[in-house]
């Protein structure tokens, strides 16, 4: 099978590897300029790219081009002892081989497409797996989540239940061991249910480690802005995996977010429930009512329009004044 045949397979199963090509040469080598291998992330190589003096260095900078998703150009060279550095863009390898050639080679990683795991089937799971593929990811829709369940693989995972299953979903989200998990909900919910997975015997580090509230605190009110908002920490952290997501941002509005998730779980709530009895009715509402923020009853006191401040004597007012 040819070079670009084998890597064309190799991407359709979505199996990563980094093709390599021979740039230029300096004599004697056994390889030439133009020649190319495939190097799996096992470090098997598929091709030719020069004699065995250069494979360890091709292998390791393939897997290190597979693990940043970063495309390198290295050059082996002859020296006295094995050394490496860097010149300028070109990661450098002293060999002491005995041919005493050099070679520069250009390393380019292809990997499959990076995936995003949306369980729940809430407006803000639905945004999304509507949003996502916009910014280059793959998603895997999971709209419920039952025990024992096997889920897609993906390295970052959002739960969107909002009250659907809560703690099915994150149990399963902690099962597949993904770089990073999400949980759209309040710091007040979350915090309830990571004491929960904890006291269910879930390993305690692990837990600590969803994310949640889900997404930058930019003052998200709709299930699609709130989708966003995640979508946000997402491609950071694709792209930035070391940085930190915390945001920082004035209190009202983070508040107001946390308010809006609240809201649209609500919402969710309520129209689940108009199928429901009467009597089931009454009571979600009744408590979507509770918490909903109360206004203050108007005063008798309390006058549409400020007057001009004029010195009057004294009178009775109707509240005793």
């Amino acid at each position: 099978m040819q070079i670009f045949e084998l890597a064309q397979a190799r991407q359709q199963a979505g199996v990563p590897f980094a093709l390599v090509s021979v740039l230029r040469v300096q004599a004697p080598t056994s390889a030439r300029p133009g020649d190319k291998a495939l190097v799996s992330a096992d470090g098997v190589i598929e091709g030719w790219i020069g004699g065995g003096c250069a494979q360890p260095a091709v292998i390791k900078a393939a897997r290190l081009a597979l693990a940043d998703g970063q495309a390198r150009t290295i050059r082996i060279t002859p020296s006295g002892e094995t050394v490496e550095r860097t010149l300028d863009d070109v990661l450098e390898f002293g060999m002491s081989c005995h041919s005493g050639g050099t070679i520069e080679l250009f390393i380019d990683p292809v990997l499959p497409p990076a995936s995003l795991l949306v369980l729940g089937d809430s407006p803000v799971a639905h945004a999304l797996v509507k949003l996502a593929p916009q910014v280059g990811l793959q998603v895997h829709a999971q709209p419920t989540v039952q025990s024992g369940e096997n889920l897609p693989r993906a390295p970052w995972v959002v739960v969107a239940t909002q009250g659907r299953g809560d703690i099915n979903a994150l149990r399963a989200a902690l099962g597949l061991q993904a770089q990073s998990v999400w949980f759209v909900a309040s710091a007040r919910k979350a915090q309830v249910l990571k004491d929960n997975l904890k006291t269910s015997g879930e390993n305690s580090q692990a837990v600590d480690a969803i994310i949640a509230p889900a997404g930058r605190l930019v003052g998200a009110q709709t299930p699609e802005e709130i989708a966003l908002s995640v979508l946000f920490d997402v491609v950071a952290k694709r792209r930035n995996p070391s940085e930190g997501l915390a945001s920082k941002v004035p209190v009202d509005l983070a508040n107001a977010q946390e308010f809006a998730i609240e809201n649209v779980a609500t919402e969710v709530t309520l129209a689940a429930s108009a199928q429901a009895p009467t009597h089931v009715q009454t009571r979600v509402q009744t408590q979507a009512q509770t918490q909903a923020p109360q206004k203050a009853p108007a005063s008798c006191c309390a006058s549409k329009a400020q007057a001009p401040v004029v010195a009057e004597p004294v009178k009775k007012s109707c509240c005793g004044g």
